[in-house]
């Protein structure tokens, strides 16, 4: 069963900091971009490392291996 997307809810709980991104609650359309771009959307990874706008593969493996 595929639940509906609520793009309202998602973007008040999004905790992407790039303010003007106009992909807040849109999950979908943020992983396949980032995928597109070899990244890992900022969401998976912690406050402080999110905040650098790093979203490499690299970056995530690193953060993964700091905690």
């Amino acid at each position: 069963m595929v639940k509906e997307c609520n793009q309202e809810k998602l973007a008040l709980t999004c905790t992407c900091t790039y303010e003007v991104c106009h992909r807040k609650g849109k999950c979908c359309e943020c992983v396949a971009y980032h995928r597109r771009r070899n990244e890992v959307p900022g969401c998976f990874f912690p406050p402080s490392v999110e905040r650098t706008y790093d979203r490499s593969y690299r970056r995530f493996i690193q953060a993964c291996q700091e905690r």
